[in-house]
């Protein structure tokens, strides 16, 4: 169960007909695997998690634990409505999956009490090993946190979207004082590269990458230089890849996914386009966005 290295996140591959792919994302997910991805994140957020009903999001957990085949934990997405993230719950469990990552519930917010109350029962559901997404509306507090910790066996880490780092320290600090479980902080920031920096900062050194799931060399090298210490091609990688990266990113909504996707497309594998609301990028951007991974590509092999 134990989380490690570069952690993959997988899109969800469309057909011309709009419907799931199941054998590119059994090629998707295998390949990710063999390119030594520390975990798989099937059918969150790059998976397109809000765009899939019950049947596509059961394919595709079962799809990634097939492809997948043991050698690293493949956690499911779940979230939204709180009937909806149970049942997601249970579907991942019955579907081989070895963990939930929890995102935040749809559109409304609650008090603290309320959001613990719907992670104790997306938690119960489906009875796995359950990562809480802080992110959107799912803001918790480091009494919180502490407190699914310890009263929760089954709430084993703390997946961080927001990028408050303040917060993040208090929440870190919180939980460590009340219990030694062995409970897993990682960056989830989008693009997560651009802050690895400033988490590891705080003793936070797990982060999940987009980039993997399109550019796993890219990915592999920035990593290899974080971890071992090559601060001259960490920043190189920073500067030439991944900051005009998260520049062309932010220009559109959703470009977060659909870069991603137009990547894995521009690496070699038809993975389809995106679903609505999101959309695919422009000619240009996709343009721009494969000069980047030349330069990128370039950049971690010299």
């Amino acid at each position: 169960m134990r989380l490690d290295g570069v952690l993959f996140f997988p899109v969800t591959p469309f057909g011309p007909d709009g419907s799931l792919a199941e054998p590119a994302l059994s090629r998707h997910v295998a390949e990710g695997v063999a390119a030594e991805a520390g975990g798989v994140f099937a059918a969150c957020g790059t998976g397109e998690f809000h765009a899939l009903d019950l049947a596509e999001y059961t394919r595709v957990v079962a799809t990634a634990v097939t492809a997948t085949a043991g050698r690293v934990p493949v956690f499911a997405g779940a979230g939204g409505p709180l009937p909806t993230a149970r049942t997601l719950a249970r579907a991942a469990a019955a579907n081989g999956a070895d963990g939930l990552l929890l995102m935040p519930p749809y559109l409304v917010t609650g008090p603290t009490s309320g959001l613990v109350g719907y992670v104790r029962e997306v938690a119960a559901a489906g009875d796995l090993p359950v990562v809480i997404y802080q992110r959107g509306t799912a803001r918790f507090t480091p009494e919180a946190v502490a407190e699914l910790a310890t009263q929760v066996p089954n709430i084993v880490g703390f997946k961080d979207g927001l990028g408050d780092f303040d917060l993040l320290q208090r929440i870190i600090l919180t939980v460590r004082r009340a219990t030694d479980k062995d409970f897993t902080f990682f960056n989830g920031l989008p693009t997560a590269e651009l802050t690895v920096p400033a988490y590891r900062g705080i003793g936070v050194n797990l982060y999940s990458s987009a980039v993997f799931a399109f550019a796993p060399e890219i990915s592999l090298a920035f990593h290899k230089a974080v971890t071992g210490g090559d601060e001259v091609l960490a920043q190189r990688l920073l500067t030439r890849f991944y900051l005009p990266l998260v520049e062309l990113r932010d220009l559109v909504p959703g470009y977060a996914v659909s870069l991603v996707k137009a990547g894995v497309r521009m690496r070699g594998l038809d993975v389809g386009g995106v679903r609505i609301p999101l959309t695919d990028p422009t000619p240009d951007h996709l343009r721009r966005l494969q000069h980047l991974i030349n330069t990128g590509l370039e950049t971690a092999t010299t």
